[in-house]
């Protein structure tokens, strides 16, 4: 007979749940459904969200289950480790993007959509847009991580088996860039779902790293990489207009 949850089990079962959907919730409202609503009280949601959002794991861990988790400094391997993936990952989109997606046509109609996006959340001018590339890079591919992995990935890992755990904190990871994916490329299209599923493929790659090396410095580095692989295609779709 297996033994019964405890009150921590289903206590931290909840805290999982928050965190698997509360990005979504978010991206929902501030991507969605404040889209036409002015660009200060769309950034302001984002800002109040993140700031939930990436207050809660160290809340609940320090003040909840009263852990002391140590941080592991970066090895020479790790950070090399995520470097090399990360240039794989940025020069395979870069290719996928200059040799097959641009050339056919597929973000034709997603380039007007990014544009008008960027436009609306007042980053559509080039030196706001690069900015913002330089902060998501180098800052929020950190915060992510510290959510996704030390978090998200980390909690499910004390209550079930690796590839259990990477595959629901992956699906996590995955389901916030659904609804960003939609609003480019619609529900109907193939590359929504097939991005999306890219997402959730880095998603466990990451995890796997974090589990192998117990420190975020690699993955954040690889994370970062992936990044300016986006931020990269995102100008040229922008400055296509300009």
């Amino acid at each position: 007979m297996s033994a019964e949850p405890t009150n921590s089990t289903r206590r931290d079962l909840l805290a999982v749940l928050f965190a698997l959907t509360f990005p979504t919730l978010l991206t929902i409202v501030y991507f969605i459904l404040l889209a036409d609503r002015h660009s200060t009280l769309q950034l302001g949601a984002y800002a109040v969200g993140k700031a939930i959002q990436f207050l809660f794991p160290v809340v609940w861990v320090f003040w909840i289950q009263r852990g002391r988790p140590a941080w592991k400094r970066p090895l020479a391997r790790d950070l090399a480790a995520g470097i090399g993936v990360g240039l794989v990952l940025l020069i395979a989109a870069l290719f996928l993007y200059h040799l097959w997606l641009k050339p056919a046509g597929l973000f034709d109609a997603p380039a007007v959509a990014v544009r008008a996006k960027a436009g609306g959340l007042g980053i559509g001018s080039v030196p706001v847009f690069v900015a913002t590339a330089i902060f998501y890079c180098a800052v929020h591919s950190l915060a992510e991580e510290y959510f996704w992995r030390w978090f998200v990935f980390a909690q499910i890992r004390r209550l079930t088996s690796f590839p259990a755990a990477a595959a629901v904190s992956a699906l996590g990871f995955m389901a916030h860039h659904v609804f960003v994916l939609e609003v480019y490329f619609g529900w109907n299209s193939p590359l929504t779902w097939l991005f999306s599923l890219a997402v959730a493929a880095g998603g466990v790659i990451w995890a796997w790293m974090y589990e192998k090396t117990g420190s975020l410095y690699g993955i954040w580095a690889s994370h970062a990489l992936v990044d300016a692989a986006i931020f990269i295609i995102g100008y040229d779709l922008l400055t296509a207009g300009i």
